[in-house]
């Protein structure tokens, strides 16, 4: 729909796919943006867990015909819905995964903001004089995380999977840019790294584990999560007490929603609106957990 079309009708319906996303921050976000801009919007939360391609598609279908603007997919799905839609934009292509599908003359067109989104997070994190960056996870996430150190021309990536055959795949996909590599190891990974990100959904609630040792983590090591839920969690409180500086994945929430939600309408959200929507429902959380 046209942005004349969206004024017009003020009314913008939009959701994530993927489970579990009870937790979800981007409801809130949506339709706080939404609401800045005049419209009445509504962000649905799908969450079916353990569905196959033929339940995929029957989702899809649904977003298609019952007049979605678009949705998010998370994990599980990143992966599993690329060959489902009818077109994929050229970063979405070359990396095999989605986060984002537009709905566009009934056609399903697949994004990935995670990179765009990603890329403009983890900047302020990179020294000018070169990088080493460790990355943890090969998977939907991992790979969007990849090609945004690629894309900000991060020359020494090295990518862990504890399926080497993901980093292996992963390596490949960005052997035109460049400066990939396999790592045998987290221990091989971290050697000589300047910077670290966790690209797992480990550390994620109900999660409480690592998926780096305490004892790899360093003073001058930089450390990003791509984990919202917690917004401190036991990696970062780790890397914290060490000394280290951090990122939340706070920044990616609100970037890569703010770029999705720009490709569902034409129009440009206010990333200030969207961070006080995430703040206050980590806030809340924060509070209930407490509570309980």
């Amino acid at each position: 729909m046209s942005k004349r079309g969206y004024a017009a009708s003020k009314k913008l319906l939009t959701g994530l796919i993927g489970a579990p996303i009870a937790h979800s921050a981007s409801p809130a976000m949506h339709e706080r943006a939404a609401e800045a801009l005049g419209l009445r919007g509504h962000y649905q939360l799908i969450e079916v867990a353990g569905a196959d391609a033929a339940g995929l598609s029957l989702m899809l279908e649904g977003v298609r015909r019952l007049g979605f603007a678009g949705v998010n997919v998370t994990y599980p799905y990143k992966e599993a819905v690329v060959p489902l839609l009818d077109e994929l934009a050229p970063g979405a292509a070359a990396m095999g995964a989605v986060n984002t599908v537009v709905v566009r003359d009934d056609r399903l067109i697949g994004h990935n903001t995670d990179t765009t989104g990603f890329a403009r997070a983890v900047a302020p994190l990179l020294a000018p004089a070169g990088n080493a960056v460790a990355v943890i996870g090969a998977g939907g996430v991992g790979k969007a995380i990849a090609f945004a150190l690629a894309s900000l021309k991060v020359s020494d990536i090295r990518i862990f999977d504890s399926e080497p055959a993901r980093a292996a795949t992963l390596v490949s996909l960005l052997a035109p840019q460049g400066g990939a590599r396999i790592a045998a190891s987290v221990e091989d990974a971290l050697s000589g790294a300047t910077g670290l990100i966790n690209g797992t959904p480990v550390g994620m609630l109900p999660n409480r584990g690592m998926p780096v040792a305490a004892t790899l983590l360093r003073e001058e090591l930089w450390v990003a999560d791509a984990v919202y839920s917690p917004l401190i969690t036991p990696l970062l409180a780790a890397a914290q007490a060490k000394g280290a500086r951090i990122m939340t994945g706070r920044e990616l929430a609100i970037y890569q929603a703010a770029d999705a939600f720009e490709l569902f309408t034409g129009l440009a959200p206010s990333t200030e609106v969207m961070g006080e929507a995430f703040d206050e429902v980590m806030a809340a959380r924060s509070s209930a957990d407490h509570a309980a």
